[in-house]
């Protein structure tokens, strides 16, 4: 299946792949075979059916575990359809194969779990069975249609879990946020726990498990695609930077369209991704290779997470919220 192509306003940055890509990129996908013959997963996009690659991946490989599967809601994954289910069935759902993926985690390892209020409760009760949960973020994802007789929906929940509560990495100082200090507090005339600059005045703060300095990926910006439920890059580059270090193992077990992968490309980690739709491990494989060349980050420079529309190429630039920030690129990948 190939993406068809659209008329687009000029504007438009959303990801699109021509037939011709596809015959390359293609070639770039693992197939459950070439695992099972090459044993080859490092660096790599497997597409199958994750029930069916854990058992030929080897046990405690991943430093880190970032998991974004399915919530209970009817939706069309490109033709692969998930309906919503009984609260129960849901939590049975889960136990087939949250504990084989908690298996490839390494002892010291850390695992995120996303989900919305519909199926939280039965990731919080599933996940405690195998790990020790450390905490709940909320993120707000301001997307989406209002409803005319409840709540608009706009937030969703992540739950951190790890195998050892004594002995897990957690580096703060990589996930700090800078935000505007609206109420400048002085003593002696001289700024108390924040900078003054020609740009305005900022705070560097440490960081909550709410968050609402997210931007979900839309039509301008360069990381959308048309994947349904697709998570922004700035969202897992604060999990990967908190919980894991340069050249460490992030594992994806539901892939997408790629954005776990790209983000630990664009942080010098490792990455193995697994996903069962081939149109959506195509484009997780054109933004690997556009990552090569492009490190940014929308919404993360100078070492740390701008608050929403707060950097100065916010106020330049309708489209693009922050300013880049480059990595320096590692050989690690073609290894």
């Amino acid at each position: 299946m190939t993406q068809t192509q659209k008329a687009t306003a000029p504007r438009n940055r959303t990801l699109t792949v021509s037939s011709a890509e596809y015959a390359t990129l293609r070639n770039k996908l693992v197939t459950l075979e070439q695992l099972q013959r090459e044993g080859k997963f490092i660096g790599k996009t497997i597409n199958a059916n994750i029930m069916d690659v854990l058992p030929m991946l080897p046990d405690a490989f991943a430093d880190l575990i970032i998991i974004d599967p399915p919530y209970n809601l009817s939706k069309d994954f490109n033709g692969n359809k998930f309906s919503a289910m009984k609260d129960s069935d849901y939590t049975d759902y889960l136990r087939q194969w949250l504990p084989a993926v908690v298996a490839k985690l390494k002892s010291t390892g850390t695992l995120y779990l996303c989900g919305d209020w519909k199926c939280t409760a039965a990731m919080q009760q599933v996940l405690s069975e195998h790990l020790y949960i450390i905490n709940r973020i909320t993120w707000q994802r301001e997307k989406g249609r209002g409803a005319m007789r409840n709540w608009k929906n706009s937030m969703e929940d992540i739950w951190f879990a790890v195998k050892d509560s004594r002995q897990y990495y957690f580096d703060v100082e990589a996930v700090k946020v800078k935000r505007r200090v609206v109420a400048p507090y002085r003593i002696n005339g001289k700024p108390k726990d924040w900078d003054e600059t020609n740009d305005g005045n900022y705070r560097i703060t440490y960081p909550s498990n709410f968050w609402d300095d997210i931007s979900v990926p839309f039509w301008s910006m360069p990381e959308n695609t048309d994947h349904p439920t697709q998570k922004p890059e700035k969202l897992i580059a604060k999990l990967i930077l908190a919980s894991s270090r340069e050249g460490d193992v992030v594992f994806d077990p539901f892939l997408g369209s790629g954005t776990t992968s790209v983000v630990a490309r664009k942080l010098s980690r490792r990455y193995c991704g697994v996903e069962i739709n081939e149109d959506y491990c195509c484009w997780a494989e054109k933004r690997l290779l556009m990552a090569d060349t492009d490190k940014t980050i929308q919404g993360f420079s100078d070492g740390v997470f701008w608050e929403r529309n707060s950097s100065t190429s916010a106020k330049k630039s309708r489209f693009i919220a922050n300013p880049p920030v480059q990595f320096q690129q590692t050989s690690m990948f073609n290894a």
